[in-house]
């Protein structure tokens, strides 16, 4: 992939659409060229009109990590609306099933930087994709563990509306103006207010 690749993932109703627009909006007000990859699981159950098999997931997380590659090759900036990773770890929680997550990983891995979206926005309803408020806290736990066990790092979105989307172009902005041991930008900061890793708001997080 030649682009910078910009990955959301978080739990149902944490805002990832809407900062992955708003974000690709703005990027490209700059005269770059970006992509948005759309969530293909929304496609999926759009089209099908239910929610997917078991059998099914991989073929989803498949063609997610393909759109992802696609844009890539295509543009100076992608920004994804999810990965595979979610694909897996909604496999993991809905059946069970942990097969997805070495893949998921693999192709995550190749994203710049990935955003975290906190769970500080309501809860709202939104067709055959949502669960409920309930699965929430599991379905974040079971990212962030999966994150550390890749050892890839990640930035968390806080904030509501504009500042939500101020903390997204601030981690943009530093990832790739900060290059790791390997040249390649990664990202460090955890929340908008630090770059602490043992204040009270990251005592869950592993160190980055």
């Amino acid at each position: 992939m030649s682009a910078f690749v910009v990955t959301l993932l978080g739990a149902e109703s944490t805002g990832k659409t809407t900062i992955a627009h708003a974000l690709g909006a703005v990027l490209a007000r700059r005269g770059e060229r970006v992509a948005v990859v759309e969530e293909y699981l929304r496609e999926f159950c759009d089209g099908a009109g239910r929610t997917p098999r078991i059998d099914e997931q991989r073929g989803i997380a498949a063609e997610q990590t393909r759109r992802i590659a696609a844009a890539a090759a295509a543009c100076d900036v992608v920004v994804a609306d999810t990965s595979a990773l979610m694909i897996a770890v909604y496999s993991d929680q809905v059946f069970g099933d942990t097969g997805l997550y070495d893949a998921a990983l693999a192709a995550h891995a190749r994203a710049d930087l990935t955003l975290l979206s906190a769970l500080d926005l309501p809860w709202q309803p939104d067709g055959l994709q949502r669960d409920g408020p309930q699965v929430r806290e599991p379905v974040d736990a079971k990212i962030r563990a999966a994150l550390a066990r890749a050892a890839i790092g990640w930035a968390v979105l806080f904030g509501q509306g504009e500042a939500r989307l101020a903390n997204a172009l601030a981690a943009v902005e530093r990832a790739r103006t900060t290059p790791d041991d390997d040249g390649r930008p990664r990202w460090q900061w955890v929340c908008e207010r630090c770059g602490d890793v043992g204040c009270e708001r990251h005592r869950l997080l592993p160190s980055l």
